[in-house]
């Protein structure tokens, strides 16, 4: 069984490429790809060479971890069935070309355990739910904090951006504010203020969250911490992060790390898109075909109107 994949083939170089899949085991599905969504953040590391020691590293490789599709064959361990629409956060399955994360391609093999039915509605939205995982998992903590405090300022107005302003809302809590600087991306906002940071004088910040992915940001949020303030670092950086310590001390600052979304995120977020109380409205803005893959790329990583880029595999079958 053979599929067609984006290979990364070194730094900058890539090709839609047919290869071979491993075969499927008794709990693996095989699973047609209808829709691949390419991240701005891990996925540009990637392009770029610039990703951090990770395991798996190595070209050539297959990214993507936002993707969605439709099982056309399962063993009898696998837990689903043929027919069911799953949300595919990855799979290794190309022999010897690495699958980091690989789900782009147009089928491919994965355990059961691994994917998630999803609603039929949520259509080509569905491979945003790995970002709505991610600011899900940054503002709950996976439930280590007894005392969650939401942002009231996040910085950076892309998806993940906008998804966690989005929830917060949706939660109840105070509009946060979201900076952002680049005039392009400061529409779009549902319900909360989108300013540049030279126009905002607050400098009482409770809980800022970082999605910037900015290494040398942190001095300048110190600055609008309010005392006993949080800042959470829900970007992806390649450079260390450093901050002078005397204005942190005199704030008492706190500066949490949030990590890679879980399962419990990943089902928590499908329930309030599927219910339509998360709107996922207004956050893919282009698509393409995997044939033209090279130029999907470079769009979705240089284009400030790209928000995210969906790719469509449903004539690659």
């Amino acid at each position: 069984m053979k599929t067609q994949a984006i290979v990364l083939e070194s730094p900058e170089h890539l090709a839609l490429s047919q290869i071979a899949l491993d075969a499927p085991g008794p709990a693996d599905v095989v699973v047609d790809i209808e829709f691949s969504g390419i991240s701005t953040g891990t996925e540009k590391l990637l392009w770029n060479g610039r990703m951090p020691q990770f395991p798996g590293m190595g070209y050539p490789l297959v990214p993507g971890y936002e993707s969605v599709g439709r099982v056309v064959q399962a063993g009898p361990e696998a837990g689903l069935s043929v027919g069911e629409r799953v949300f595919v956060p990855g799979a290794r399955c190309y022999g010897e070309v690495r699958g980091l994360f690989g789900g782009a391609a147009s089928k491919l093999v994965s355990a059961g355990s691994r994917l998630t039915p999803i609603s039929e509605a949520l259509g080509e939205q569905s491979v945003l739910l790995a970002l709505a995982a991610t600011a899900y998992h940054a503002v709950s903590d996976a439930g280590k904090r007894t005392t969650i405090v939401p942002p009231d300022l996040i910085v950076g107005h892309g998806v993940l951006g906008r998804l966690l302003a989005r929830m917060v809302v949706l939660a109840g809590f105070a509009p946060p504010t979201v900076w952002e600087i680049n005039p392009a991306r400061q529409g779009g906002a549902q319900g909360y203020p989108v300013l540049d940071p030279k126009d905002d004088p607050r400098r009482d910040y409770r809980a800022i969250y970082d999605v910037s992915g900015d290494a040398q940001i942190l001095d300048q949020l110190v600055m609008r911490l309010a005392p006993g303030g949080e800042i959470v670092l829900a970007g992806f950086y390649t450079e260390p992060l450093h901050f002078m310590f005397a204005p942190a001390f005199m704030r008492e600052a706190q500066i949490r790390c949030a990590a890679e979304w879980k399962r419990p995120d990943l089902l928590a977020v499908k329930e309030l898109a599927e219910s339509g109380r998360l709107s996922l409205d207004g956050l893919i803005t282009h698509h393409d075909q995997p044939a033209h893959a090279d130029t999907a790329y470079r769009t979705a990583f240089g284009d400030p109107d790209c928000l995210k880029m969906v790719l469509d595999w449903r004539h690659c079958q």
